[in-house]
């Protein structure tokens, strides 16, 4: 059965913000920091308060509450906020709590900047900065956006790459993304991968149709050392950029 809370009620709405003041009370207590994502903070202390009200309890809401009773609740072992694999484990390795809403200091710092590249890679509100541009090449895969501000950005000279298509020649012919450095075929990979000899340290980014080859080829090139290569997601069918066709 649901249990049905109108966030919007007087009672929500006062048990809500008892759950700012913990949480405040948390991020100070520990040196902690909020999640720069705001609506995601919000989520979370909406969660804590509906577990609150239900439970009596802030269990954390990325988890279910295990047991009918509040005997079994507290034998079950449940996520109670701010729970302890939180405070071990989770927030001294990789710097947040499982569900994001506490930080480190730094961590928060850090999210801070993806978002910030985030927002100007989707929204061309200006150029990538050197340090934006950096922090999207540690990605895997970039999406249409992220590729055309970062090859506005190495036109200026700010970042550094090689792009590559790795459809067929008929393909690449007939239409590929300008700026495009080398076509290296899927099926002669390994052949026409000799464009890339002494190139080996600068960082790579592989398309094709829809990013299946290309993620093929990323394998490939990470297991023969290759130290940065990143793989445009969805292919050339998802890039609303600058293409060209012809020799």
């Amino acid at each position: 059965m649901i249990t049905k809370i109108d966030m919007n009620s007087p009672e929500f709405l006062a048990e809500f913000e008892k759950t700012e003041a913990f949480t405040d009370k948390v991020c100070a207590q520990f040196g902690f920091a909020y999640t720069p994502l705001d609506e995601v903070k919000e989520s979370i202390q909406q969660g804590l308060t509906r577990n609150k009200m239900i439970y009596g309890k802030r269990y954390c809401p990325c988890f279910m509450v295990i047991g009918s009773t509040p005997e079994e609740q507290a034998s079950a072992d449940n996520r109670l906020c701010p729970c302890t694999p939180a405070l071990t484990v989770e927030i001294p390795q990789t710097g947040k709590c499982h569900c994001t809403i506490f930080c480190t200091p730094e961590h928060a710092r850090e999210l801070a900047k993806e978002e910030n590249m985030e927002e100007v890679a989707h929204t061309h509100t200006r150029g990538l900065s050197k340090e934006e541009c950096e922090a999207l090449m540690k990605k895997k895969q970039i999406d249409g956006n992220e590729l055309e501000a970062l090859l506005e950005a190495r036109k200026h000279g700010i970042v550094n790459f090689n792009l590559v298509d790795t459809r067929e020649w008929m393909e690449w012919i007939s239409n590929r993304i300008t700026g495009t450095d080398f076509l290296i075929p899927t099926t002669s990979f390994h052949d026409a991968l000799s464009q890339l000899n002494g190139k080996e340290n600068i960082p790579v980014i592989l398309y094709c149709y829809s990013g299946s080859r290309s993620a093929y080829c990323q394998r490939i090139l990470l297991h023969m050392g290759y130290k940065t290569v990143l793989n445009l997601e969805h292919g050339i069918m998802s890039y609303d950029g600058e293409c060209e066709s012809g020799e």
